[in-house]
């Protein structure tokens, strides 16, 4: 039973969360791996008074005080300080003038509590984890829910987790933070930088596991969270690792019970967070035009229950329940045209107004509070369903001004074509300008939403031809392989995920001319981020299952994605070809363990410690899952991708052989890198500076002296990239990482 003193409030006995604020600022336990002695040692900053700390349940044998506690030592500087030897682990809360904080707890180190908020270092003292160019990174995505479960005591089926048939022994709910700190290592043991994480926004739906249907924008759904593990403590623990957070975020919908601010139809009520498992949860708000207009709504049956919501959202009825138009109220969807961003995908996703002035700014209030927190980045759900006016206008200005921070968007475009279905209105490489063209600049109105919702449709309709103006060579090296500043002047400062690319991926050839096509018409590819599959779809020939082109074909695709240009990204289970062949998403239809959203983490039970990226000593499953073939390929393309700038964010030219073989170089900031790669076949490389090359893979030296260097034939999936590394190059020392079965 939680230990809140009654004197400042009386326990509640049903928790009501309506909160318009972020309700992830309680603290957790995570121990600090680096700590030198038995012990905890926690610094509470407090202005105004001198506190006492109020502490119980501590390991490995237990102490306790009584309220309101003992007080804390002066720093100085408005910080507290108070010790615990031979302490493990222990609750606390702090005690300020008769305000109490929230339950706290820690384990092993020293820590420090300031605005709700723990960290490892002084926050005074600098050394924070500071973002930096998204392009040094490799991402591994996970669906949270899915991937490991650190606390059993959270997980909680879905409303509709009986019609899929998920026992109880693999609720949908399952993973969480805590699971995804204790498995950190074995990301960064395979050599990754960023993880990006499904969204975390409280979400109410019959099967909202994934997080794509949103109830609260502004605050952390609790079934991610445990008593002492919270989202801050997830981007905390990454941090100290070196590792990013990148948010997946919707701004284009939430889900059909309506959202705390913009259409508020239901409160949650419960006791215990298993209580969520159970649509009765969800309490009508009483006085509310919802329960006013559908005062039997508990009485109906599900098809009209539904139809009931739609209406007071979106005016379905004929009726003007969405005062405030809140939300779109168009009432069809046709592909290709204005409504794909105006009208409502699915079921599950009724269209945000986000013409709306008073929507925008709620969304970018909410969502600055994560980049707060220190979030690295946003993956932009459903990008295409708003218009590139509004984004440009509206919301990534906000978003922009935070240096290093990075968003790139899911323009999902199922084509082999260069444009979309609906013009270039909605093709991928259309959503990385700026608006250049006269009539789209400066005429956002912060005050006229209608203006601002004729306008989209009409920026839509001027752009849906397939007259592609705007090309750019920001990707691609002069012509004698010589690097050029990149023009950004036309950026809108964001990228997409390269779906032409990702739709091509049978085979890593086929993808890779199919980007040499298109590179002109982004902004700068080398932003892209690519992958072969996902939680959504894999490739054109298998696009509804997990990628089952074979292992041979994801060493080939991997090392195109972690040499060429582009942010590489790989979906969790990739490494072993998790669930290969099954469906990727069946909805509440079979369970969840028959399809490639399967729960992961008995892959990787054991332990794990990363020392560094790609090097790692691990026991149990995950050390078996690390010794995988494609495990092993990835820990080295990592390894290698690292210790290259040019493979980073160096600019190309490809060798036109009908293979893969192309150079890159990247020459800024006092550094000049140049790379030859050649994949799963030969090549020649011409134009090159003069001098000694050295093979990241085998760790050959090849000498030029006549600008030409030739690597001879490759098996499948090897590769050879030569690192140039004469005078005033920044060059390699030898072969990088272990080969294993397929670079060697």
């Amino acid at each position: 039973m939680k230990r809140v003193k009654k004197i400042i409030a009386a326990v509640l006995t049903v928790v009501m969360i309506a909160s318009v604020a972020i309700v992830s600022t309680s603290a957790a336990t995570v121990k600090k791996t680096d700590s030198s002695a038995a012990g905890i040692t926690v610094h509470y900053y407090c202005e105004n008074a001198v506190p006492t700390i109020y502490y119980w349940n501590s390991l490995p044998t237990n102490i306790s005080t009584t309220y309101p506690g003992e007080s804390m030592t002066s720093e100085g500087g408005n910080w507290y300080r108070y010790s615990f030897s031979d302490k493990t682990k222990i609750n606390m809360l702090f005690v300020a003038n008769g305000v109490q904080s929230a339950e706290l707890s820690r384990e092993t180190g020293e820590w420090w509590y300031k605005n709700k908020r723990w960290s490892s270092k002084n926050p005074g003292e600098g050394g924070s984890f500071d973002r930096t160019d998204m392009r040094e990174d490799s991402i591994y995505f996970v669906i949270t829910t899915r991937f490991y479960d650190g606390d059993k005591s959270n997980n909680v089926h879905c409303w509709d987790d009986g019609k899929a048939n998920n026992p109880d022994s693999d609720v949908a709910w399952r993973g969480d933070f805590k699971g995804l700190i204790q498995k950190l290592d074995y990301i960064k043991a395979l050599g990754f930088s960023a993880i990006w994480i499904t969204p975390i926004v409280e979400n109410a739906s019959g099967y909202d596991y994934h997080g794509y249907h949103a109830f609260d924008f502004s605050k952390v759904d609790p079934r991610y969270e445990s008593n002492d593990c919270t989202y801050q403590d997830l981007i905390d623990a990454a941090h100290e690792k070196g590792i990013k957070i990148i948010q997946d975020v919707v701004w284009n919908h939430t889900g059909n019970f309506g959202e705390t601010k913009l259409g508020q139809l239901f409160t949650k009520e419960y006791k215990s967070i298993k209580d969520l498992s159970s649509v009765n949860c969800m309490v009508p708000v009483k006085g509310s035009e919802f329960t006013k207009s559908y005062p039997n709504y508990d009485s109906l049956n599900p098809d009209a229950q539904y139809q009931a919501r739609l209406a007071i959202l979106k005016n379905t009825d004929g009726k003007n329940h969405d005062v405030n138009n809140y939300y779109h109220h168009d009432k069809n969807l046709s592909w290709g045209s204005y409504t794909e961003q105006t009208g409502q995908i699915d079921g599950d996703c009724v269209d945000v107004n986000t013409e709306n002035p008073e929507v925008v700014n709620y969304i970018k209030d909410s969502y600055m509070q994560y980049v707060d927190m220190g979030v690295d980045g946003f993956r932009l759900d459903t990008e295409k369903h708003i218009n590139r006016w509004t984004l440009n206008s509206a919301y990534f200005p906000a978003f922009n001004a935070v240096k290093n921070f990075y968003i790139y968007g899911e323009v999902c475009a199922r084509t082999h074509d260069l444009v979309n279905e609906g013009g270039l209105s909605n093709t991928p490489f259309f959503y990385t300008w700026k608006e250049t063209d006269s009539p789209w600049t400066n005429n956002w109105s912060n005050t006229n939403m209608d203006s601002n919702y004729q306008n989209s449709i009409k920026h839509f309709g001027d752009y849906s031809n397939r007259d592609i103006k705007q090309t750019s060579t920001n990707a691609l090296l002069n012509s004698n392989n010589t690097y050029h500043t990149p023009d950004k002047s036309k950026s809108n400062g964001t990228g997409v995920i390269d779906f032409r690319m990702h739709w091509s991926f049978e085979n890593a050839n086929n993808a890779y001319q199919k980007a040499k096509e298109e590179d002109q018409y982004f902004n700068d590819s080398t932003w892209n981020v690519v992958y072969v599959d996902s939680h959504d779809y894999s490739p054109d020939f298998c696009q509804k299952t997990r990628y089952v082109g074979g292992t041979d074909a994801w060493a080939e695709n991997m090392d195109l994605m972690f040499t060429f240009r582009g942010i590489p990204c790989v979906y969790y289970g990739s490494e072993i070809e998790f669930q290969k062949g099954q469906q990727i998403d069946v909805g509440p239809n079979a369970p969840l363990s028959t399809t490639g959203r399967a729960y992961f983490g008995d892959n990787i039970e054991g332990n794990v410690s990363a020392s560094d990226f790609g090097q790692y000593t691990a026991s149990g499953a995950v050390a078996s899952t690390l010794s995988k073939p494609l495990a092993v390929h990835l820990s080295q393309l990592n390894q290698i991708r690292r210790a290259i700038p040019a493979l980073q964010k160096g600019q190309y030219s490809a060798v036109n052989n009908g293979g893969i073989a192309f150079t890159r170089r990247y020459t800024e900031n006092g550094v000049d890198s140049l790379a030859c790669v050649a994949i799963s076949g030969g090549a020649t490389f011409n134009n090159l500076p003069n001098g000694r090359y050295v093979d990241a893979v085998t760790g050959d030296v090849q000498n030029v002296s006549n600008g030409t260097l030739t690597v001879g034939n490759l098996s499948r999936g090897n590769m050879r990239v030569y690192v140039c590394c004469a005078g005033g190059f920044k060059g390699i020392s030898g072969k990088i990482g272990t080969n294993g079965s397929y670079l060697k």
